[in-house]
Parts: structure tokens; C-alpha cells; sequence
């Protein structure tokens, strides 16, 4: 089903079907172990329909065992779903081996259909599979499912269990009660079984559940010989409180109260593309200020219409303290050209995010002089460090992350250095949130603040095979390929299936601040990346081998733009090449945060959407994306692209000109260049990046970048850190003569002994004001050009409109 961009999630009815998979056989498998023929199982795994392995019998001590076993699932034809079959060799003594896996869509097989599929499991040699599948509709049963076309939200039920600890038996007091729902969101819940009175004198838990994978409960006494009790919550009355009595050996039973009902249907989770609804309100609100800014420093003789008023947007790179000064610097330049008030998106990405994060403490700041902030980051980065790492301070950051453990939030070395962050650049600690911004949104005053992050696997990928972009705003956050967004305070709380589980108190900006500007996630590959920008031998060498087995078939899959996936044999890669891949793609120190698109799955039609921008090799593998994933993982978007580009290029916000502030010492257009990289493969709009080689050795303060042929397409004002005519000029016409003015004309950007590179922390004040004079002067001294970008951008909207009437 071909989805509308910006569309936004719908309610549907989706048939069941039960799916039959029976696993015949195999022939020609090797030996494993040298001793004797190959000891085979097959595993099954179905993450669509269970949590659970399901698996076969062990056939021992031949190359050709048939099982001839059947397993039986309830699939939603709505869902897109991937079975992975994985065939074993069991061995006592070294471990069993994993042989071969086959990730087949369930997709080929017709509803009323029975087929029976040889799978080769290597392409050189005799070994197959044999499996049997069987698809019969259940015309009674129905789910109700809510889509964006790329993710769903299923049906889900929730069983609260309650122990009352002041009706313990004695013989099993001080033992622990152990609750489990396999196929559920948390799976286990284990209770201590302690006499207790009072307000704490009743145990609650929950298990959130997909409806139709009809879990059941398990419930036993840990370290004892009682039996397990298995109770299926569907026999259970929905909305209705019902007691078990758990056997214990002696004296009475146990008893636990149960209580099943159906979750609602309204999502904490908001599925689709479009822009919420907060947030166009803004845009209506700030664009009265833009259009009547325009007029005044255009000198244009009428107001503008509506369809006439560009969103133009000011984008940074990351940098450390580099990016902050420079980002004020920035600022401070368009203030003084009267411009800051035609712009409608400010992003951010590591560093810049600082500076940003400190300026929107202020509801008004855009609309105040500078001075305060910019003198007030001064001091910060011109006082010592240490104090931020002194016993007493040491000592603070402990009991703080005691605290968050102790909330519920997943903690690491990233929340660490977010307080360090605090520490070093602010007189005490902040308690200001991302939601606080909101106040500076409140009549459109300011722009829009967005700050980006990058998903990636903490283990096993580097950031070249996966990577995601996540956009945060005071009103959303979002992982914009799968079109889903929470609130920006329930970031850090819990979800399964679109649903809020446990509610967090919202972070400090703090926090945040560390996860944008997380540079601790790197793993070897990345550093190997980053220093010689090629994948080179060690990425191939320790990737697992990958053949599609119906390579015809994938091949008119992508002709036709079906939406089936190929069939694909996975051979896992060697004892010394995993051994090696472990170590190159590890990260030891990473930022792991509940993932708010856990348990949601991937429409059947998923690979169809434009909006699904895949650009990692896994977006043919639907249960290895992020919603099958307990934890983001996220880190600085430096380790891709150092630019905060992507929120500007969600189609919906019809960015028109972007000014783009690159604070790197080196390689000043890789930013625009890699981003038109990405652009390119992802078929967004994004102007061509052509420098000539007089730029790119000696670059200008600003480079256009256009495509006049085609009005969806962005202007860029590229504005690289350079020390060009700011060596001759203080301001714009204004030349230095005295030695002391030519003195502050020179501002070290280069080598790897410059005040401002990346690890250094603490500028002397002299550099400081160096490097805002410069930023301001780079910006002002390039008024005219900027002045015509924004003619040019009011053009564009004037031709699109014309085009859309013819």
C-alpha cells in the first residue's frame, strides 16, 4: 500500500491467519566437531508472534536428520513478517555450533496456500533445509492495529498481579516469589516473600502482553520443589480481579491476585510525519514576525502574502567549546544585522547545543542584546576546569546518578559527562528542562530549537552499517525514518507498543546536553573511519556472510516495487572474525536510554514508504531495526555527518534557506558535501556541491549553493570558520591600522597546537573574544550576499506558487 507523506496514523482491522511451519529435514550437513556426524536441531524464532525459541529434537550423528516437527503461529497480515530458521549442531563438550540461518518472508506464502521450500545452505555445495509452510485464514478473528505505514501498534492487554506480604505462609517466608510472561514486555517479576505491614504491604506488578500471542503467566517459588503453576491469560475474565492459590509444602497456599484487561487504544506514541500540532501553531505564530522583519530589512513597498514568506533556518556543526563561542559569535552577527528574527529553526548538534541549551533559559533572549549571554559564557570558559573534578564535586555526581538509577533510568558514563558539562560552563546547578523552552515558543518570539542525535547497535555494527537520526525539540522527541514521536518530558520513560509503561520525572537539560555531544560511544571502527574515511579491509573481514538464496525473486521484488523480501542464508562469521568483530565494534562506554519504539513492529509494506530513509544494511532485516530493541543507543551525529542538517530536510517543514555555520578547523565543506551525500541516495532535496580547488585551498567566508532549475530545492549560505578579510578588517570597512588591532586579527584555526581544537576545554579570555569577533565579523561582513539569499528564497516561493496554479 502506497503511503501519503506527512500522513498521519490510522486505525484498521487486520485479519489473523494461522501459519503452520513444518520443519522436515535436511541433507549433506557437514561435520562440525570432527568426532562424528553432525548432532542437528533447528531452531525457530518468529519475533512477530513470540518472544519464545522454539526448537526442534536433537537428531544425532547424521549428515541427513528429519524432525518432521510442527509449530503452529497466528500472524497479523498486517505486520511484516520475518522468520529466521537456524540450523545447529549440538556439542556438550565445545558448545553448540550455529551452522546456518535463513531469513525467509512469510509474505510469499497465499493465504490457503501449502508449500513446501528447500532451502540451499551453501551456495557452492549439496547442504539444503526442507521446511513446510501452511497459511489458513481465521475469518472470526479480527485485531485492531494503528499504523503510519512503516511501524504498527497491535492490541495489547495488561495482567496486574498483587501478593499481599501480610498473608505470607511461613514455611515459605524469606523465599521469592517468581512471576513470569515470557511473551511480554518485562518478561520476569520476582517478589521476596517478607512479612511486611503497612501502605508497602501489598506487592503489585505488571506484564504488558500482545493480545493475540495468547501468553500465559508462570508462577513458582524460587530454589523450591514446588510445581510451576502456568495459568493462560486468556482463560482469565477480563477486568475482573481472580485468586490463585500457589501449593507450598506445607500449611496454606499462596495466594496472588490476578487481573487481566485490555489496554486502550490511544498511544503515548505519535505515528506519522507530520509536524505536531504544537509546533505548526509556532510556525503560524512566528511567521507574522518573519514576514513583517523581511519587509523591513528587504525595503520591500508591500507586506508579503502568505505563500510568499520563506522558512529560513540558521544549521551548526558540533565542536566542543569551539562550536559554543562560535555559535554566540554567530548569533551575535545576525542580531546586529537586525536578521535573527526572519529565522524560524535554529539546530544544533554536540557542542553548538550548549550554547543553545543556555540561551533558551531566557523566554525573550533573541530579542535582547547579546552581551549578557556571550559574557556570561566567557567566564565560563575562561575559569579552571578542576574545580569541576574536585572530591566534593566527585562525590555530588555519585549521589546524583544514585538518584536517577534509583528513578528507573538506565545510567552510564554520558550522564556523567552531562554533569561535568554543568559543571564546567554554568555557576550551579541547572534545573531548567527541554519542556522549558516551550516558553520561548509561546508567541513565536524565538526560533524553533532542534538538536539531533544518532541511534546506532551498541554492539556488533558500527555506525557505517547503522545509523538513525533523532530529533529533539522542546515539544517532541522522534526517530524520524519510523515517523514516531513522544512528548519531549516523556523521553526516558517507558514504552511497549506505543504505549507509556512507567512514567520517568522528566530530565535536567544536563542530561541531555552529554547524550548530544556523547562522544564516548566511539568503537574501533568508528576511530578507524574517522581517521582514514574508508571501511577498507577490517569492515568486510568481519561481517557475517549474506546470500539471497531466490536471488530471481528479490530481483522482481525490487522491479516491481513489491514489498517481499528476498530469502537470505546467513553464515555466521568464524571464531576469530567474531572474536575480532566483538572487539572492533564494542562500544566500552555508551549511552543507553529506554527505547520508546520497543515492541512496535514493522508495516507489511514498510520497504514501500519514501518516508522509511534507510541508509544502514539493515533495513532488509525488519526484526534487527530499532523497535525490536530494548535500548537506544545514542551518540554525537559527528560520528556520521558533523552537521544537524536533517531536521531541515523533513519535507514537511519546507525549509527554504538554510544558513550553514560550519565550526570545523579542517576540511571546511565536508558537512555540506556528506550531507548532499546522504540527500542524494535518500532522494531529498539538496542543492549540488561544487567547489573549485581555489575554494577548497584558500575557502571564502561564504559559498552559495542553489538549484535554480528546481524551487524545492534549498539555497545554502555555507559559512566556513575561516580567517579571511577579518586579518585587515575589525568591522566591515573598517581596516586595522594599529599594531594592537592587528593583533586581534590573528586567530589560530589550524594545527594541532590551536587555541580552539577539540579537546581543550578553557580558552584564555583574549582567544575567546577572538574567536566571537571573528564569527560576528564573518556573518556581518557578508550582509549583501545573505540580504540577496532571502530575495532569492522569496523568488522561489513566488515561482513554486506560480507552478502549482499552472
Amino acid at each position: 500500500m502506497a503511503w501519503k507523506r506527512g500522513a498521519v496514523s490510522y486505525q484498521a482491522k487486520s485479519a489473523l491467519c494461522s501459519l503452520s511451519v513444518k520443519i522436515i529435514g535436511a541433507t549433506h550437513i557437514p561435520w562440525a566437531d570432527w568426532m562424528s556426524n553432525a548432532d542437528c536441531y533447528v531452531c525457530v524464532l518468529f519475533p512477530t508472534c513470540t518472544n519464545k525459541v522454539l526448537k526442534t529434537k536433537t537428531v544425532s550423528n547424521t549428515s541427513d536428520p528429519i524432525w518432521n516437527e510442527t509449530f503452529q503461529f497466528t500472524i497479523c497480515s498486517y505486520v511484516k513478517n520475518m522468520l529466521l530458521l537456524e540450523l545447529h549442531d549440538e556439542d556438550v563438550v565445545s558448545g553448540n555450533d550455529l551452522l546456518y540461518t535463513v531469513a525467509f518472508d512469510v509474505e510469499k506464502i497465499q493465504i490457503g496456500e501449502t508449500k513446501q521450500e528447500t532451502f540451499t545452505l551453501n551456495p557452492n555445495g549439496p547442504e539444503t533445509l526442507q521446511v513446510e509452510f501452511t497459511v489458513q485464514e481465521l475469518p472470526t478473528k479480527r485485531e485492531r492495529v494503528l499504523t503510519n505505514g512503516v511501524v504498527v501498534s497491535r492490541e495489547m492487554s495488561c495482567l496486574e498481579v498483587a501478593v499481599d506480604k501480610q498473608r505470607i505462609p511461613e514455611n515459605v517466608q524469606g523465599q521469592h516469589l517468581v512471576l513470569s510472561v515470557e511473551d511480554s514486555c518485562e518478561k520476569t517479576h520476582r517478589v521476596e516473600l517478607k512479612p511486611t505491614t503497612g501502605p508497602d504491604s501489598v506487592h503489585s506488578c505488571r506484564f504488558h502482553c500482545i493480545k493475540n500471542w495468547d501468553p500465559e503467566l508462570t508462577a513458582n517459588l524460587e530454589n523450591g520443589d514446588d510445581a510451576v503453576q502456568i495459568i493462560p491469560i486468556k482463560l482469565l475474565p477480563s477486568g475482573k480481579e481472580q485468586k490463585i492459590h500457589l501449593s507450598t509444602v506445607q500449611a496454606r497456599p499462596l495466594e496472588v491476585k490476578l487481573k487481566a484487561k485490555n489496554c486502550t487504544d490511544q498511544l503515548n506514541v505519535r505515528l506519522g510525519f507530520d509536524l505536531c500540532d504544537d509546533e505548526k501553531l509556532y510556525l503560524s505564530q512566528r511567521r507574522k514576525l518573519v514576514a513583517s522583519t523581511l519587509k523591513k530589512v528587504l525595503k520591500l513597498d508591500r507586506d508579503l502574502e502568505d505563500h510568499e514568506i520563506p522558512v529560513i533556518a540558521v544549521t551548526t556543526t558540533g565542536g566542543g567549546v569551539r562550536a559554543m563561542t562560535s555559535l554566540y559569535g554567530t548569533l551575535s552577527g545576525l542580531k546586529k544585522l537586525n536578521l535573527l528574527d526572519c529565522v524560524s529553526y535554529i539546530t544544533g548538534a554536540s557542542g553548538s547545543t550548549w550554547a543553545i541549551s543556555k540561551l533558551y533559559e531566557d523566554p525573550n533572549w533573541s530579542q535582547k542584546d547579546l552581551a549578557e549571554p556571550i559574557e556570561d559564557a566567557r567566564r565560563n570558559v575562561a575559569k579552571s576546569k578542576t574545580s569541576a573534578l574536585t572530591f566534593d564535586r566527585l562525590a555530588f555526581y555519585r549521589e546524583e546518578l544514585r538518584k536517577r538509577a534509583g528513578m528507573g533510568y538506565k545510567t552510564s558514563f554520558t550522564d556523567m559527562w552531562g554533569l561535568l558539562i554543568e559543571s564546567m560552563f554554568h555557576d550551579k546547578v541547572n534545573d531548567t528542562k527541554l519542556t522549558d523552552q516551550r516558553k520561548a515558543l509561546s508567541h513565536g518570539q524565538n526560533p524553533l530549537p532542534l538538536c539531533l542525535a544518532m541511534n546506532v547497535k551498541s554492539v556488533e555494527k558500527s555506525t557505517l552499517d547503522y545509523k538513525e537520526w533523532c530529533e529533539f525539540s522542546p515539544y517532541e522527541v522522534g526517530l524520524l525514518k519510523y515517523g514516531a514521536f513522544i512528548r519531549s518530558e516523556d523521553f526516558g520513560s517507558e514504552f511497549f507498543m506505543g504505549r507509556r509503561t512507567k512514567t520517568l520525572p522528566e530530565s535536567r537539560i544536563c542530561y541531555l546536553q552529554g547524550l548530544w555531544s556523547n562522544i564516548f560511544s566511539v568503537n574501533l571502527m568508528d576511530a578507524w573511519f574517522a581517521a582514514v574515511s574508508t571501511e577498507h579491509l577490517w569492515h568486510r573481514f568481519t561481517r557475517d556472510y549474506v546470500h539471497e538464496i531466490d536471488e530471481e525473486e528479490a530481483l522482481l521484488s525490487r522491479r516491481t516495487a513489491t514489498s517481499g523480501l528476498g530469502t537470505r542464508l546467513l553464515q555466521p562469521a568464524g571464531g576469530f572474525s567474531r572474536a575480532v568483530r566483538e572487539i572492533l565494534t564494542n562500544r566500552p562506554i555508551d549511552g543507553e536510554h529506554h527505547n520508546f519504539l520497543r515492541g512496535l513492529q514493522m508495516h507489511a509494506d514498510y520497504s514501500l514508504q519514501e518516508e522509511f530513509s534507510a541508509f544502514d544494511e539493515l533495513h532488509n532485516y525488519p526484526n534487527m531495526l530499532t523497535p525490536s530493541t530494548e535500548e537506544l543507543c545514542l551518540v554525537d551525529s559527528a560520528y556520521y555527518i558533523n552537521a544537524s542538517f536533517p531536521p531541515l530536510l523533513r519535507e514537511e517543514r519546507k525549509v527554504d534557506l538554510i544558513l550553514s555555520f560550519d565550526y570545523g578547523l579542517s576540511n571546511k565543506f565536508t558537512s555540506v558535501e556528506r550531507t548532499h551525500s546522504y540527500c542524494a541516495d535518500h532522494k531529498l532535496a539538496f542543492p549540488k556541491i561544487e567547489v573549485c580547488e581555489e575554494d577548497r585551498q584558500n575557502p571564502k567566508e561564504c559559498h552559495v549553493f542553489s538549484d535554480s532549475e528546481n524551487c524545492d530545492v534549498p539555497i545554502i549560505l555555507h559559512f566556513p570558520l575561516v580567517n579571511d578579510t577579518f586579518t585587515q578588517f575589525s568591522r566591515p570597512g573598517v581596516e586595522r591600522r594599529t599594531e594592537l588591532e592587528k593583533e586581534e586579527g590573528i586567530v589560530d584555526l589550524s594545527g594541532i597546537w590551536s587555541p580552539y581544537r577539540l579537546l581543550k576545554l578553557t580558552y584564555s579570555k583574549e582567544d575567546f573574544n577572538k574567536l566571537i569577533n571573528l564569527t560576528e565579523y564573518n556573518v556581518e561582513n557578508n550582509e549583501e550576499m545573505i540580504l540577496q539569499a532571502l530575495r532569492d528564497a522569496i523568488s522561489q516561493k513566488q515561482k513554486l506558487r506560480t507552478s502549482d496554479n499552472i
